[in-house]
């Protein structure tokens, strides 16, 4: 393959070894399904790159029931250069969307249904749930990765399909299927360092966005352990002494709070994406937390870990973000890690939020769970939440 950026070198410089020490963050088979995803959205007879670009945001959203949440923040997220024109290209294909993405709060879900993904025959994109949660986090990584952050829909959209169709030894084949708007802009990514080599209908990835690479070796342990078993089941506690569940004294507690910290309460408990049994949220909300006492060596591993985590800070700021959007409340700790990709165990895990929220790259409401969103430094970066309003308002600390 001829290399039309810098010598070849620069493809095994310093740098490379860093991002080579980034997680993957799909597995062999998440993967096809993130291909599958393309590969649908790529069928669909939309007028450009706009329209795809939100379809793919919604469709993965929508994968398992066939409706997914946007939020007007998302949409101007996307840096659309009309995104009206897009929504009304998804409506052309019967996606319901209302008006109120446009005209409402801009951190309010608003839910979109897709006929094909409603169906229970024949169904494109037939994801488990985990798939369907690890597929949306990497779109979301994707398109906002620093090198293709602030191109053109055309280009973050090229990207996702080059990402998902190269190895982890870098080595990308352009799909046949990629819409025809994002060839133009192949040469950008390039220039950007999003690829490192472009030669015909073959590509390189840059070292450091390896961690997108969606063509994987079911053999391949470099870099990354599979995703836990447990992911997307349990993402609170599942025991706490003394606690039991109790639906009755669960009613109580929610009719006793603030109108602000019941509808937070009911947004988790009642969120399809999340779909925990209400035992778990119930006694997340409700047992009290327990003192953590961290060691030496924990910390000591916190400090050998931040260091392959350059930009912890602003991914996990940018992750609430875009997890709002979806669920219509913050990510849990397990959750943000999760979704980061940041396999640690249950302490580390505490800690590495712990020192995110001390460094004020978030902030969260007292003990309140699931309330986790940007903090200041993050603020000072441009990485906040859309004004809102309402159940989308920081909610009081619990009673």
């Amino acid at each position: 393959m001829s290399n039309t950026s810098s010598s070849p070198s620069n493809v095994s410089a310093a740098p490379a070894g860093r991002a080579q020490q980034l997680p993957f963050l799909l597995t062999s088979q998440q993967g096809e399904a993130a291909r599958a995803l393309l590969s649908y959205v790529a069928s669909l007879p939309l007028p450009g790159p706009d329209a795809h670009l939100v379809a793919v945001v919604v469709a993965i959203r929508a994968a398992r029931g066939g409706v997914g949440n946007i939020t007007g923040a998302d949409l101007s997220a996307l840096r659309l250069s009309d995104a009206r024109g897009a929504v009304d290209a998804l409506r052309g294909l019967g996606w319901q969307v209302e008006d109120v993405v446009f005209d409402g709060d801009p951190a309010a879900p608003v839910p979109v249904t897709v006929p094909d993904l409603a169906q229970e025959t024949d169904h494109p994109l037939s994801f488990g749930k985990n798939t369907r949660s690890r597929v949306s986090g990497w779109t979301t990584r994707a398109l906002s990765a620093k090198p293709v952050r602030k191109l053109p829909p055309a280009a973050r959209l090229a990207g996702l399909f080059l990402a998902a169709h190269s190895t982890s030894k870098l080595l990308g084949q352009i799909p046949p299927d990629l819409p025809e708007a994002c060839r133009a802009t192949l040469p950008d990514l390039l220039c950007k360092g999003f690829l490192a080599e472009l030669s015909g209908d073959r590509c390189r990835l840059d070292p450091a966005v390896r961690h997108l690479s969606g063509m994987r070796h079911r053999t391949d342990t470099a870099s990354a352990a599979e995703p836990p078993k447990s992911e997307g089941k349990a993402v609170v506690a599942t025991s706490t002494p003394g606690f039991q569940f109790d639906a009755d004294a669960w009613t109580q507690w929610k009719s006793a709070a603030t109108p602000a910290l019941r509808r937070h309460a009911e947004a988790v408990e009642f969120c399809a994406v999340c779909a925990l049994p209400p035992e778990r949220v119930a006694q997340a909300f409700t047992a009290p937390g327990r003192p953590q006492f961290f060691s030496r060596n924990l910390k000591t591993a916190y400090g050998k870990w931040k260091d392959t985590q350059t930009d912890r800070g602003p991914l996990a700021a940018e992750f609430t973000v875009a997890f709002r959007s979806e669920h219509g409340h913050g990510p849990s700790y397990a959750q943000l890690c999760a979704g980061l990709s940041w396999e640690l165990n249950r302490s580390l895990k505490s800690f590495v939020v712990g020192r995110l929220l001390a460094n004020e790259w978030l902030t969260e409401t007292g003990s309140v769970p699931w309330t986790l969103r940007p903090g200041q430094a993050a603020h000072a970066e441009g990485i906040t939440l859309p004004t809102a309003r309402g159940p989308q308002a920081p909610v009081p600390a619990r009673p």
